[in-house]
């Protein structure tokens, strides 16, 4: 009997867990339902029937989702190495300085930066990317050094008495138990990245942020509304989907 009620609880507890998982995409979806409901049941003039066509809105989230992607992947594959380098015993002493710089790298106003490097480099979508991961590098760098510090030293000790080398420590043991720490700084980062990728349509990058700047050049509410919701909506299903993914690479019993 006490098996079986702790079996009805856990599949309880799984159902819930299961439920709670799909209860965001199902609030997003309905969110998107009730903007396409309010938007068609408007009566658009010329203007806001081109800008709100599917196309155009198609063009610009999959541009959007594509900077976004590029800049977190690139932030990915430069911020978790350096982290790593920087919790080395020999290369600690440069960890205040690089931080201090990915800092400072966050803190510049996003729209300057863009200007600045476009007015040095030129306009495009390669401008927008290296602004993303500037901006986008802190939480992924420091949350990877956080991750690491935070291993309990006990296990790091028991690992080098059973004759594992120093890569081996980090690859067993470090790497997959900071994964947690990592995941939820790459999470803030992928929400960053959404977010800023709006103001690179001043320099012709294109992006859900066309979609924003139209509707407050031409003073209509359905596309100002329409841009800011869909930017929100992406944000929010991309930072679940990597709450998913956070699921799959957490190592068992974390």
């Amino acid at each position: 009997m006490a098996v079986e009620t702790l079996g009805g609880a856990f599949g309880a507890a799984t159902r819930k867990g299961r439920g709670h998982s799909f209860a965001t995409p199902a609030v997003l979806a309905a969110t998107l339902v009730l903007l396409y409901l309010w938007v068609s049941t408007r009566q658009l003039d010329s203007m806001e029937a081109r800008v709100l066509s599917a196309a155009f809105i198609r063009d610009a989230a999959l541009t959007h989702l594509t900077v976004t992607a590029v800049s977190a992947s690139l932030v990915v594959v430069i911020a978790i190495p350096l982290g790593v380098l920087l919790t080395r015993p020999f290369a600690r002493r440069l960890a205040p300085w690089v931080m201090a710089a990915a800092n400072a790298g966050q803190a510049a106003p996003a729209l300057g930066v863009l200007v600045l490097l476009s007015i040095l480099f030129g306009i495009g979508t390669r401008i927008a990317v290296v602004t993303l991961v500037l901006h986008a590098t802190l939480p992924v760098l420091r949350n990877t050094i956080a991750g690491i510090q935070q291993v309990d030293t006990a296990l790091l000790e028991a690992g080098r008495g059973m004759g594992m080398s120093r890569g081996q420590i980090l690859r067993r043991l470090e790497l997959p138990l900071a994964v947690p720490v990592v995941m939820a700084g790459l999470r803030t980062t992928i929400v960053i990245c959404v977010g800023i990728a709006t103001v690179a349509t001043f320099i012709n990058a294109g992006g859900l942020g066309d979609i924003i700047v139209a509707g407050i050049k031409l003073q209509r509410t359905s596309i100002l509304v329409t841009g800011g919701v869909l930017t929100a909506v992406i944000a929010l299903a991309l930072d679940w989907l990597a709450g998913l993914a956070e699921k799959y690479v957490r190592p068992h019993g974390i």
